[in-house]
């Protein structure tokens, strides 16, 4: 009886956990949006990590190819300038990149997280792959954005052995093995990043911009 109480109270949780985004930006703001970088074509695993006790708490993918994109599989990053299809954000500039992961980089309380980009040169051929596996992978349901990273390496040459799981730190782990992997750390507040197109609310929300 007790177990039966504690299932149908979990179930509405469970549920909630499992709900993916459905997000479809129109094809003229995906076009109006793309981004073509002169940089290496790359392919970039995000990490956000507890400050605390340096858990896991998110995965993405920004791939630099014939456009640069980040796949945020169930994501919450949003901006008016980075349109949304089924958590592949388009109009990743520079700028960009950095408002993501300052996005993530919090020092907030009980919200207290940094995060590493680990990147890996490919050629056009192979983020462009990345980028079409991320497309075509569909909307990821809540707390597996790590399954949803692992979809979409494992669908791209050199990056077949990526882990499944629920472990970012697993996942990154993992892709630190990979040859010619290099690696940046972002905290709150750090001077590489684009400040001002959002502001951190106190209670961890976002207020948008335009510059």
């Amino acid at each position: 009886m007790f177990r039966r109480v504690l299932l149908a109270l979990a179930l509405p949780l469970f549920l909630a956990a499992c709900g993916a985004d459905n997000k479809w930006a129109s094809d003229e703001s995906v076009r109006a949006a793309r981004y073509t970088s002169n940089e290496q074509p790359s392919i970039s695993l995000i990490t956000v990590i507890g400050v605390a006790r340096g858990e896991g708490g998110h995965s993405a993918l920004l791939i630099n190819g014939s456009q640069q994109v980040i796949f945020d599989p169930a994501g919450s990053f949003e901006h008016p300038r980075a349109p949304e299809r089924h958590d592949v954000l388009y109009g990743i500039s520079p700028q960009m990149r950095n408002v993501y992961i300052d996005y993530h980089a919090r020092d907030l309380p009980g919200e207290r997280y940094y995060v590493t980009v680990d990147t890996v040169p490919v050629s056009r051929e192979v983020a462009d792959t990345a980028i079409r596996a991320a497309e075509g992978n569909g909307p990821v349901n809540k707390a597996f954005c790590v399954s949803g990273v692992s979809n979409v390496l494992r669908s791209t040459p050199g990056f077949q052995g990526a882990p499944g799981g629920f472990s970012p730190l697993r996942l990154r782990n993992w892709f630190l093995t990979v040859p010619g992997v290099s690696t940046a750390e972002y905290r709150d507040g750090d001077p590489r990043l684009v400040h001002g197109d959002l502001l951190k609310m106190s209670d961890g929300s976002l207020r948008t911009y335009d510059r």
